[in-house]
């Protein structure tokens, strides 16, 4: 097998080490892809970016090939500094909440001292209500 410049085996100079097949879309209008870059694969969702919602992970830009349009070149635009710096979570480990995690519903109960001075200035003055209804 050869190239248009006649080298056999060659690989194109446009064939790109970073790239992404589509291969659905979530309900949230997410789209599923399986991405190769070096020698990994990795499976991941593309959303599109929007003001005020964190990113999660990297901003990319997708080209669709001619050829292919589901097979998109990968084009990195920016590498969150948490992202770049975060180990791999271990695969031998499950990964494990904290034990306080997940033991209470709702939200943090925070309370400081100023909290609980008005607190008590607040409901400690209350006289006890008589027996009546409203």
């Amino acid at each position: 097998m050869s190239n248009d410049d006649g080298h056999p085996d060659a690989k194109p100079a446009s064939v790109s080490r970073d790239v992404a097949l589509i291969h659905g879309v979530t309900p949230e209008g997410e789209l599923r892809v399986l991405r190769q870059r070096e020698d990994r694969i990795e499976l991941g969702a593309v959303r599109p970016l929007k003001e005020g919602v964190p990113i999660v992970g990297e901003v990319v830009r997708l080209v669709p090939r001619k050829e292919f349009p589901l097979l998109c070149d990968v084009t990195t635009e920016l590498v969150l500094p948490a992202a770049a710096s975060a180990p791999a979570p271990a695969k031998s480990a499950p990964a494990s909440p904290p034990a306080a995690f997940g033991a209470r519903k709702g939200p943090a109960q925070v309370a400081t001292d100023d909290y609980r001075k008005n607190w008590d200035v607040i409901w400690s003055a209350q006289k006890p209500r008589s027996g009546l209804a409203n």
